[in-house]
Formats: structure tokens, C-alpha cells, sequence
């Protein structure tokens, strides 16, 4: 028969063996858990990088904005979606029930959206904004009192960078009117003062010849989508009246087409020798007594 000593040996070895089976089995199944998250997040990722190809050759370049920021944000929440899953499954895995954790999350939760109502908004209006296509990525949109370019799109922020390079973060919650200046067309909107003196008829007549040669001019003719409208009067002032007149031309271009037809008015004005009125002092001199 055995001794004690051999039994109580062969009693801890087995044991022993037993503990380190099961660390292994634990190690290979946190493992799997590990490998299969990271797995089904660049397959989702693929799965929508894939769709957001296809479709964008199938539109045009405006959908094509919106088409990639829906495709990002996409990814970011089934990202956090998965990491959400695969840290559940591993409390399950090292033997730990996660119903305490989500009743706690749940009674949190409450806490926190009393606390954290404007970041709620700003979510909900995100994904409101991205629902509805009011801003994409590239254009150029006022919102909150600031204008720029729209770098990035979130469910939390708009990322803008204006004419001067600074970089303004604005939270969704404060939006309540989006400008966009990039859709479909812009107008150019040229107001010149003239002097009292000139026909006003004349000054329409040189709008609209210079208005047709930007039309025929090869470098600008693609920017410029329509025919000079000329409004008119606009208004008095003090030395001068106001002729109001518009271009329609592609989004972005309305500063450029009208630092151009007010070049070349100064040009048409000055071979007609029609002067551009600014005010005028006349200093009289002091009568003798």
C-alpha cells in the first residue's frame, strides 16, 4: 500500500495539474474572445468600407460626402458596439456576472443623463443633422456664429476650419440653424455704387456686357452657371446710389466671380471715365471782415 506521503503527493500534483489546465483553457478562451472581437470589427469595418465603394461610384460627388460620413460614423459605432460585447463576454469568461454591472450601468445611467442632458443632445442632434444630410464633410456651412470648412463630422461635434486656418470644435447641442454654402449653386452678389449723375440704364448695359464676357471667358465660363441678373437700384446714399446685380455659379465661387466683375467694372468705369463716388470735403476759405 501507498503511503501517506505518496497519496497526499499525488493528491496536490493532480491538483496542481488540474489548476493549470483550466488557467490554460481560460487563457485560450479569453484569447478566442479577444481574436474574435478584433476579427468582427474589421469585418463589419470591410463590410462598410465595401458598400461605401460601391455607392459612391454609383453618385455623384455631393452624395459622395455624405455617403463617406455616414460610412465613418458607422464604423465608430459598431466599433464601440463590439469592444462593448467582447468586454462582457470576457467578465463571463473569468467567471464574473455582468447583471450586477448592467443594473448598476442602468441606475448610472439615469444619474448621468440628469447631469449629461447636453451631451444627449449633442448626440440626438448629430444624428439628426447626419439622418437628414445637413452638413457633410467638405462643405462650407455657418453654424453657431462661425464659418468654415467642415473637417470632420461626429455624433458629438462639428469640426470647422475657417478662411484664416483657426479650428473651431462646435458641439451639436448649440446648433439650431446650419447655413450650408455648398449645395447645388450660389449666387455672387455684386452691389457697385455709381454717381448720382449716370443714366442708370448705361450702368445695367456695361453689367451685362461685362456679365457675357465672363460667361465666354474660358477660365471662368465652368464656374459661372447662369446670365448676369441685374436688380436694379438697390438703394440711396448720401454721395452715391446702389446697383445690385447677382451671378449664379458653382458653390465656393461666389467670392472669386465677384472679385472679378468688380476688377473689371474699375476697368469699364475708367474707359468710360465714369468716377466711383466717395465722399468728398470742400474746404472753403475764411471770408475777410
Amino acid at each position: 500500500m501507498k503511503s501517506s506521503l505518496a497519496r497526499l503527493l499525488e493528491k496536490y500534483i493532480h491538483e496542481g495539474l488540474t489548476e493549470w489546465v483550466d488557467f490554460i483553457f481560460l487563457v485560450v478562451e479569453i484569447s478566442l474572445i479577444l481574436f474574435g472581437g478584433w476579427f468582427v470589427s474589421r469585418l463589419i469595418r470591410k463590410i462598410i468600407g465595401s458598400i461605401e465603394k460601391s455607392l459612391s461610384l454609383r453618385t455623384n460627388g455631393e452624395d459622395t460626402q455624405r455617403i463617406k460620413t455616414l460610412a465613418r460614423v458607422l464604423k465608430y459605432i459598431s466599433t464601440v458596439v463590439v469592444v462593448m460585447i467582447t468586454v462582457m463576454l470576457m467578465f463571463a469568461g473569468f467567471g464574473i456576472s455582468i447583471a450586477p454591472f448592467l443594473a448598476t450601468a442602468g441606475v448610472a445611467g439615469i444619474a448621468v443623463g440628469f447631469g449629461a442632458q447636453s451631451l444627449v443632445k449633442d448626440y440626438f442632434t448629430g444624428f439628426v443633422m447626419l439622418i437628414e444630410d445637413q452638413i457633410r464633410q467638405g462643405d462650407v456651412v455657418e453654424i453657431a456664429g462661425k464659418i468654415g470648412t467642415v473637417e470632420e463630422v461626429t455624433l458629438r461635434y462639428i469640426r470647422l476650419r475657417d478662411y484664416e486656418g483657426f479650428v473651431h470644435f462646435v458641439s451639436n447641442s448649440v446648433i439650431t440653424v446650419v447655413t450650408n454654402r455648398t449645395r447645388g449653386f450660389a449666387y455672387a452678389l455684386i452691389d457697385i455704387n455709381v454717381d448720382y449723375d449716370q443714366n442708370i440704364a448705361h450702368v445695367n448695359s456695361i453689367f451685362t456686357k461685362i456679365g457675357q464676357e465672363m460667361r465666354s471667358d474660358p477660365v471662368l465660363k465652368d464656374q459661372i452657371l447662369g446670365d448676369i441678373e441685374i436688380a436694379g437700384l438697390e438703394n440711396f446714399a448720401e454721395s452715391s446710389m446702389t446697383i445690385r446685380a447677382r451671378i449664379m455659379v458653382l458653390p465656393l465661387y461666389q467670392q472669386s466671380i465677384r472679385r472679378e466683375f468688380q476688377a473689371r467694372v474699375k476697368l469699364a468705369f475708367d474707359a468710360e471715365n465714369i468716377q466711383i463716388p466717395y465722399p468728398h470735403v470742400v474746404l472753403g476759405k475764411r471770408s475777410k471782415s
